[in-house]
């Protein structure tokens, strides 16, 4: 429902921030809520998770930290609290360098993972993320970031309509050498190599 809340850090606590957007306080469950100030104006990405009678806002500090807390909870036996916990330690290298290469040990260092679950995180996330840290192509959208909002929309469009992240990286660099006005005549160009 939510993609990001905009807004000014209203409180800061030891589990959880409250961001005052137009007047409401959107309390949101953060991995390191400490990395906010109060009174200062930011970002935050979030994910809500309505279970039973609760809802609850989890926030991000980045889009690449909320594609991982998802990827997280997708593991059997790994809930929104012990995905936090494992975010909260901010060595992003590390987990995904441990998951690529079967470092149960690493795992089992992060609360309430035992060796059975580590495993099950390595089995589940094994391969679905790249040495830069961002998921691999096809597991989540694109981010894109040209600096060209135009090229960068008729992406999303493209992406809307269906087509893979994979097949859109295919054509993006062919598309980042035309120079189009509008994000329409980027997607007629996306569309026109696509059908190729």
């Amino acid at each position: 429902m939510f993609e990001y809340l905009n807004g000014l850090i209203a409180t800061v606590t030891p589990s959880y921030i409250v961001v005052d957007v137009q007047g409401v306080g959107y309390k949101v469950q953060v991995a390191n809520p400490y990395r906010y100030e109060e009174q200062q104006t930011a970002k935050v990405y979030v994910e809500q998770i309505v279970r039973d009678n609760e809802q609850t806002l989890y926030g991000f500090y980045d889009l690449n930290e909320k594609n991982i807390f998802l990827h997280l909870i997708s593991v059997s036996g790994i809930g929104p609290k012990s995905a936090l916990a494992i975010l909260a330690g901010q060595d992003l290298q590390g987990l995904i360098h441990a998951i690529e290469n079967n470092d149960v040990k690493f795992l089992t260092k992060f609360p309430k993972i035992g060796k059975k679950t580590a495993q099950q995180i390595i089995l589940d996330l094994s391969g679905k993320f790249t040495a830069e840290g961002q998921m691999t192509l096809g597991e989540v959208p694109v981010e894109y970031s040209h600096g060209n909002q135009e090229l960068d929309d008729g992406l999303a469009a493209l992406e809307s309509l269906g087509y893979s992240p994979r097949e859109i990286s295919k054509i993006k660099s062919a598309l980042e050498k035309e120079t189009h006005k509008s994000a329409d005549e980027y997607l007629r160009a996306g569309l026109k190599l696509l059908s190729k």
